[in-house]
């Protein structure tokens, strides 16, 4: 996929966020009171806006560092993809992802579909939050699918090429002399071969996996910058703060196996990592912009919201499960090493633990 293509789908969350909140802005001078802070003893807006200018710092580094991680790491021969202790790492991070997706999201949407806000018919009887985030599943099942099938036609071409140059060895049938040896060069050229189109396809896949967990990361962060950024609340943002700072690095780590396993190169990385570091600062300071006009309870806000939240949950459930963590421990290499299995099973239950745990915060 070129790298234009690429920039038109992490950029369209951004477009369609904003194309989609500027209906909530006119009801932000709405005279119903329901989503707006009380100006109680937490309620600070000079403390808050430094503490969110502090956060657009401290998030974004962390980010950095949890993306970057990985792919500096390389050069390392102890960390290199082909280790055990790259299996373990990449299987906690797959749980920071699932965890993410079931522990964090999953609830934002239910809380903001399920809010005294919207009316009682359709909102509240109905299960939006899980039918959606049903559909984001299956549509990330047709984009994987659609995505690899883009990558293997654009290879089918070289891939015949190469079967038909494998055979041209056999028509040396002179005599018996010149036939065995064309026999065993054809045979050895075309298990080449096949190895080689093995790792290609693992290759491709690899680049689907990145860029589809990539989008899924990115409008969950958008989204949980944005309703930082809009707040004004001393008590709620200080501990979501660090807690964010956690989250973006591990789930910056597990981002960055997956591009290191891509094996892009420095321009199609740069990408990767600028957007993934950026979103959610981008997201704080977009709150910030429009803290004055914009109201995170407003119906259409905790619409839009709640629609993106459960996207994003389904787009990231199914990653895990299915691109990581199946894709691993269902793989050869695990299968043949039972000890392997359970260690990176124990990483796996780390990672969604922890990341459970920071739900209490953020």
């Amino acid at each position: 996929m070129s790298t234009y293509k690429v920039n038109q789908t992490l950029t369209l969350p951004f477009s369609l966020l904003l194309l989609l909140l500027l209906p909530s802005l006119s009801l932000a001078t709405s005279p119903e009171d329901c989503g707006v802070e009380t100006e109680g003893t937490c309620h600070n807006k000079p403390k808050a806006l430094r503490l969110k200018v502090i956060a657009i710092a401290t998030i974004l580094i962390a980010s950095m560092m949890g993306v970057c991680l990985p792919l500096v790491t390389k050069s390392v021969p102890a960390l290199h993809p082909d280790r055990n202790i790259f299996v373990v790492v990449k299987a906690f991070a797959s749980g920071v992802i699932l965890a993410t997706g079931y522990m964090h999201v999953l609830p934002d949407s239910f809380n903001d579909l399920q809010s005294p806000c919207l009316p009682e018919n359709p909102w509240h009887k109905f299960p939006f939050t899980t039918f959606i985030a049903m559909l984001s599943a299956i549509f990330t099942l047709l984009v994987d699918s659609l995505m690899l099938t883009f990558y293997n036609r654009n290879k089918k071409g070289s891939s015949d090429a190469a079967v038909v140059s494998s055979e041209s060895p056999m028509e040396f049938h002179g005599h018996g002399h010149g036939h065995g040896h064309g026999h065993s060069g054809a045979m050895e050229v075309v298990g080449h071969d096949l190895e080689e189109n093995k790792k290609d396809v693992a290759l491709r896949r690899n680049r689907v996996i990145a860029q589809v967990l990539e989008l899924g990361i990115v409008v969950h962060s958008v989204v949980i910058g944005l309703g930082m950024g809009a707040s004004q609340n001393v008590c709620m943002i200080r501990p979501l703060v660090a807690a964010l700072c956690f989250h973006q690095l591990f789930e910056g780590m597990g981002l960055g196996g997956c591009i290191l396993q891509a094996e892009y190169g420095l321009k199609m990385k740069s990408i990767l990592v600028f957007f993934f570091s950026v979103t959610t600062p981008f997201g704080i300071a977009l709150g910030i912009a429009l803290s004055n006009v914009y109201r995170d309870g407003s119906p259409t806000a905790l619409i839009v919201v709640g629609v993106l939240n459960a996207s994003s949950a389904g787009l990231l459930n199914y990653t895990a499960l299915v691109d990581l963590l199946s894709a691993d421990f269902l793989g050869p290499r695990l299968q043949g090493n039972v000890r392997l299995q359970m260690v990176a099973f124990a990483a796996v239950l780390l990672g969604a633990g922890g990341m459970s745990i920071m739900a209490k915060w953020a």
